[in-house]
């Protein structure tokens, strides 16, 4: 049999029976589960879409599946529009877990009961959820707090669908062709790490407070407080949130002015979290987000987030870049920086989609531009030439949609791009400071200067490899005047590199922001000046002395 089954065989079987009879039986041998024997379910009406199948199917498959449906439904990078749309109707409710069993599991982990450690505690669940049951609850000193309970047996059934869905990533990548350009394994290895950090409450405690500090001096925003005297990585004991979810009626029946305001209050915070912060809600639904007043918003729920580091950072900076220069080529080379496999692109096909995009927003600021549309267009480019973004990249582009979605549903005119161009701009032009200019520059001189060093070594390997297989008649006397000469291009081409980085790096900085030059242009235009000054000085120094010897 294709796929390594272990202990788990009856799960195997089971997935396999439950894909045949959503109709996706011709996936079985492409995911290694060809020879196993099918059950005799119920099948679905023919007249199903295959996105609506594949919904009903991860639906049944539980949690797991669940969660992967819900994560895949914000990656327009991977699926086309009609199972985003499928996938992101996903469902998660659970069972309610009995109260005898919620205590005793308090009590296991935190050494006391529930009547001991809480003044009060509800033995009704205030939500059932595929991973926990929240219950209400008060400390000692009165404080209102949420108890979140995981739930028995969740940990065994998520670690074995993790495995299985790890080893069916497996066998898609040796048996699929269609998916051959997408890496299913790292795909699957990266929903493991977050499924599994959403298991552990702990994590989520650190979550929120790191959510805290970040927020410490914003009035508007409230984290709830973790209570660690009584939270693990099963039991987590956090502030309890009073107001109205962000999409009730009594919200929505609010005045427009007030309305307007929470929308740009929850955009404001979704923005900073991207831009500024670099670590964002990855859930932003409205359910997790609470009105506490006109003027202040309370979020939780902080088991999903993510993260972008400063080289990701980076690659968005460019990207914004590009694009307000409106070069195609630049955005090309962009979006192929961001992606993290390199399949043999066709750069000319894909400058040419690019242009097409751009046509569809030329001549609009982005202030006026619909965000969700213009994302899910954009990230349909990787996937039609088989670019595979990082999964940060698809958690920002969940939480997009579900901020512009919640923003248009509290104020009929809101656009998310006048809330992001200013962070996007400042992003872009971080990229284009007089300091990263000439840190990069720096950095440039020096990752040429040891190509021009190692060159001689490189050249005289290549000989050493050609003289131990192959026959040649130029022998390596005969290459000294050439290395010699290679090491004189290598370090004039250390200093034809800065010259030009330095150029390219003011134009740019032109063409992102006239105002801003303004600000540097004297030195600029000294340092500059001083810069071709000693490097011109240098390049005609080494065409002398090269000029005196032997060419």
């Amino acid at each position: 049999m294709g796929a390594s089954m272990g202990n788990h065989f009856e799960r195997y079987a089971e997935v396999a029976e439950i894909l045949a009879r959503h109709g996706f039986g011709s996936l079985l041998a492409k995911l290694g589960l060809g020879r196993i024997h099918l059950g005799s379910g119920p099948w679905l009406p023919d007249d199903l879409s295959n996105p609506e199948r594949l919904r009903r199917a991860l639906e049944e498959l539980g949690p797991t599946f669940i969660k992967l449906g819900q994560v895949l439904s914000t990656r327009p990078d991977i699926l086309p529009p009609d199972y985003l749309g499928a996938l992101s109707k996903l469902q998660s409710g659970a069972p309610e877990v009995p109260a005898e069993i919620i205590t005793s599991l308090i009590e296991q982990e935190l050494g006391g009961t529930a009547k001991e450690l809480f003044k009060t505690f509800s033995t009704t669940p205030l939500a059932s959820a595929s991973i926990g049951q929240a219950h209400a609850a008060t400390l000692h000193d009165g404080t209102a707090v949420v108890v979140k309970v995981r739930r028995p047996g969740v940990v065994a059934q998520v670690q074995e669908d993790l495995e299985i869905l790890q080893n069916l990533a497996h066998q898609a990548s040796r048996n699929w062709t269609a998916v051959a350009d997408y890496n299913l394994e790292a795909i699957a290895a990266e929903f493991s790490g977050t499924l599994r950090a959403e298991l552990d409450y702990l994590q989520e405690g650190r979550n929120a407070e790191r959510f805290a500090r970040n927020f410490a001096n914003d009035p508007s925003i409230h984290i709830p407080r973790i209570f660690w005297s009584t939270t693990t990585s099963r039991v987590l004991t956090i502030e309890r949130i009073y107001g109205l979810k962000i999409d009730d009626d009594e919200v929505l029946a609010m005045s427009d002015l007030e309305r307007t305001r929470l929308a740009d209050l929850a955009a404001k915070a979704a923005v900073k979290m991207i831009f500024e912060d670099g670590f964002f809600h990855a859930d932003p639904h409205p359910g997790n987000l609470f009105v506490e007043s006109a003027s202040r918003i309370a979020l939780i729920d902080f088991g999903m987030v993510g993260e972008i580091d400063n080289e990701l950072q980076g690659h968005l900076g460019k990207l914004l870049l590009a694009f307000s220069v409106d070069d195609p080529d630049r955005i090309a080379r962009a979006l192929l920086e961001l992606s993290i496999n390199r399949p043999t692109a066709d750069r000319g096909r894909l400058r040419q989609d690019i242009l097409r995009f751009m046509r569809l927003y030329q001549g609009r600021p982005l202030g006026q531009i619909e965000i969700s549309p213009l994302v899910t267009q954009l990230l349909a480019l990787p996937r039609n030439h088989h670019l595979q973004l990082p999964s940060e990249i698809a958690m920002l582009t969940k939480m997009i949609f579900m901020t512009e979605g919640l923003g248009a549903r509290l104020n009929p005119s809101f656009n998310l791009g006048t809330v992001v161009k200013p962070y996007a701009r400042r992003l872009a032009l971080a990229r284009a400071t007089p300091r990263t200019l000439f840190h990069n520059l720096s950095q440039m001189g020096l990752d040429v200067a040891d190509l021009g060093a190692n060159l001689p070594e490189k050249l005289r390997k290549l000989l050493d490899l050609l003289d131990d297989g192959v026959e040649v008649h130029l022998r390596s006397e005969e290459l000294v005047p050439l290395v010699t000469r290679a090491e004189r291009i290598g370090n004039r081409l250390v200093a034809g590199v800065i010259i030009a980085a330095f150029v390219r790096g003011i134009g740019e900085l032109t063409a992102a922001d006239q105002g801003r030059l303004k600000a540097w242009q004297n030195t600029l235009v000294a340092g500059g000046a001083g810069a071709v000054t000693v490097l011109g000085g240098y390049l005609a120094w080494t065409a002398r002395r090269s000029g005196g010897g032997k060419r």
